[in-house]
């Protein structure tokens, strides 16, 4: 028989494991009750105007997927702040068309952009530095104009008039709100390296496989000059390929299933969805 002092002193273990559990586990099941209460609330008509009128891809959808868009819209709304650059006045119109945009991300996946912590607004492209290193150890100094860019500490950045221009064609294959919440989700698992959480054992080895047979057959083919539907921003590393791949996958689904059948099977595996389905 164990000594009761021994039997007290792992009782006080078994009771400060537990409390610690509790503690952790417990702002993880109050951000979950807070988001169920929003999503249960009703869609703002407003709301419902501005993703008639800016999202055309969201008319598209069966009605439960337009429902669960409109819910993942709403929570995303209330966990993160958008925050206007340059002089930009964020609105509703901006907040709902860009979250309008992310939400497709989720449908299937469910959950959220779990390190996301802040949308960065320009009203135009925005200008970033850049150093690179060049031969003999000299720096390079430069510039760079981008439409968008997503960061690891969970920030995204976006360009109002790109994101307008992503939204009003669905099916030109260019979204930038699309292509830098891919990288979030990229991010959620470290820095995005084209690898997002699909699984584990046997699923994320598939994507592995896939994934980097696809994205070396890519650039194998441009510098053959082989015509392809991905473009080749996609052949700069694999995590650019995972976003550019995201963004055909919803507004190309069709095509990027024909030409590239193995690819679009594990994008569905990742988001749990078939768009060419819609």
């Amino acid at each position: 028989m164990m000594p009761v002092g021994v039997l007290v002193a792992l009782g006080l273990v078994v009771l400060v494991v537990g409390m610690t559990g509790a503690a952790l586990a417990a702002p993880t099941l109050a951000r979950a009750w807070r988001r169920q209460r929003i999503a249960g609330r009703p869609f703002p008509a407003a709301w419902r105007d501005i993703v008639r009128r800016r999202v055309p891809l969201a008319s598209e959808l069966p009605a439960a997927q337009q429902l669960r868009l409109k819910k993942h819209i709403q929570v995303l709304l209330a966990d993160v702040p958008f925050i206007g650059c340059a002089g930009l006045q964020v609105n509703d119109e901006m907040r709902v068309t860009i979250a309008a945009q992310a939400a497709f991300l989720l449908l299937g996946r469910g959950g959220s952009f779990s390190n996301l912590r802040e949308v960065l607004v320009y009203p135009g492209h925005f200008v970033v530095p850049r150093s690179e290193m060049g031969a003999g150890g000299v720096v390079h100094e430069a510039r760079d104009v981008l439409a968008g860019q997503s960061w690891q500490r969970g920030q995204i950045i976006v360009a109002w008039d790109a994101v307008l221009d992503g939204a009003v064609d669905p099916h030109d294959g260019v979204n930038v709100v699309m292509h830098e919440f891919a990288h979030q989700l990229d991010q959620d698992t470290g820095a995005a390296n084209g690898a997002p959480y699909v699984g584990r054992g046997a699923l994320q080895q598939a994507w592995a496989r896939v994934m980097n047979q696809e994205f070396a057959a890519l650039r194998e083919g441009l510098a053959r000059a082989q015509p392809s539907l991905i473009g080749p921003y996609a052949a700069t590393s694999p995590a650019e390929f995972f976003a550019v791949t995201t963004e055909l996958f919803f507004e190309k689904p069709a095509a990027l299933a024909a030409e590239r059948p193995e690819l679009y099977e594990q994008l569905k595996r990742c988001y749990r969805l078939d768009p060419a389905s819609w």
